[in-house]
C-alpha cells in the first residue's frame, strides 16, 4: 500500500484561505492608514454603522471575536474618541456601544474603502458576493457541532 505524501502548502485549502486573509488585510492598510484606523477597527465602526448603540456581545457576535479580543479594540476606539462605552440602564451587564460625531464623520471618510478594496481585487460586484456567500457557506459547515 503505497502512502500520498503530505499536501504542499500550495496545494492546501487552508493555506490558500490564510493567505488570501494576509492579503486582503495587506491590501485593506494603505486605504486605511490615511484614516488612522486597522483592519480590525475599520470592521468593529463598520458594524456599529450600520447599527450605532449595540452591545459588545452584539459587536462581537457580528465580527466573529471573543469579547476579550474585543475589548482592547473598543477601548483604542473610545480613547481615539470614535466611541462611548456604557452600561446599559436596563441591564448592567450589558455594555452599549455608541458612535461619537467623530465616529460617525470617519464613516464619510471611509465611504469609499469598500469601492476602492473592490477595485484592487478586480471583481466585478456580482463575482465578489458569490464569493463572500461561499466562504461564508463554508465558514458555517466547520462550526462545531
Amino acid at each position: 500500500m503505497s502512502v500520498k505524501p503530505p499536501l504542499t502548502p500550495p496545494e492546501m485549502l487552508c493555506f490558500a484561505l490564510y493567505s488570501a486573509a494576509h492579503a486582503m488585510q495587506a491590501a485593506y492598510k494603505p486605504l486605511l492608514d490615511p484614516l488612522g484606523l486597522t483592519y480590525p477597527q475599520y470592521l468593529a465602526l463598520a458594524a456599529l454603522w450600520s447599527q450605532d448603540g449595540q452591545t459588545v456581545g452584539q459587536v462581537s457576535a457580528t465580527l466573529r471575536l471573543d469579547s476579550n479580543t474585543l475589548t482592547p479594540l473598543l477601548k483604542r476606539l473610545e480613547q481615539s474618541g470614535y466611541l462611548t462605552r456604557s452600561r446599559d440602564p436596563a441591564d448592567e451587564r450589558q455594555v452599549r456601544l455608541n458612535l461619537t460625531e467623530r465616529g460617525h464623520a470617519i464613516r464619510e471618510q471611509a465611504a469609499s474603502v469598500p469601492q476602492c478594496f473592490l477595485d484592487l481585487t478586480g471583481l466585478g460586484q456580482t463575482e465578489a458576493a458569490t464569493l463572500r456567500d461561499d466562504l461564508t457557506a463554508l465558514r458555517n459547515r466547520m462550526r462545531p457541532r
